[in-house]
């Protein structure tokens, strides 16, 4: 069930994590593949092939590039939302700081909203004393801005329903 009330507020941030270069000439290379394997049946065949695994590929990029939002009182990063006041002070974290805290200093029951391809994160502590999740780690190429985001948010009321 979608939750039309989260997507009517405005976003005080908002980023789709879209692939970097990399992916995105793997998507035309995995076309050119596709075309290039089925050049032998025909010319036909091969600009066909080529032209679904384009879309294919186009479409699965669409489904991989996670939003991440600052909205209406909610953090909210892929299908999870989590409300502002149950989170503590978020920390931006640059390359470096994002590897540590995924590898040494990553707590298993953390919730984690990654894609490989935004190589920064913000580190958001939970506060509700009922939620073992201790705190999120979410992916985004704008962590300064997003940390911003998310200490403004909790300054401001959520908005109300009318």
């Amino acid at each position: 069930m979608v939750d039309s009330t989260r997507t009517s507020v405005p976003a005080a941030y908002a980023e789709r994590l879209w692939f970097g270069p990399t992916g995105w000439l793997c998507v035309v290379g995995l076309a050119l593949v596709a075309a290039i394997s089925l050049y032998p049946v025909g010319r036909t065949a091969a600009v066909v092939a080529g032209v679904l695994a384009l879309a294919v590929g186009l479409a699965a990029a669409s489904a991989a590039a996670t939003r991440v939002r600052v909205a209406g009182g909610e953090l909210v990063a892929g299908a999870a939302h989590i409300p502002l006041d149950l989170l503590g002070d978020p920390v931006a974290l640059d390359a470096a700081a994002t590897r540590a805290e995924l590898g040494p200093r990553l707590d298993a029951r953390a919730h984690l909203c990654l894609r490989a391809w935004a190589r920064t994160a913000v580190r958001v502590p939970v506060l509700d004393p009922a939620d073992p999740t201790p705190y999120w780690v979410v992916s985004t190429r704008h962590p300064d801005r997003l940390a911003a985001a998310l200490v403004a948010g909790r300054r401001r009321p959520a908005a109300q329903d009318g």
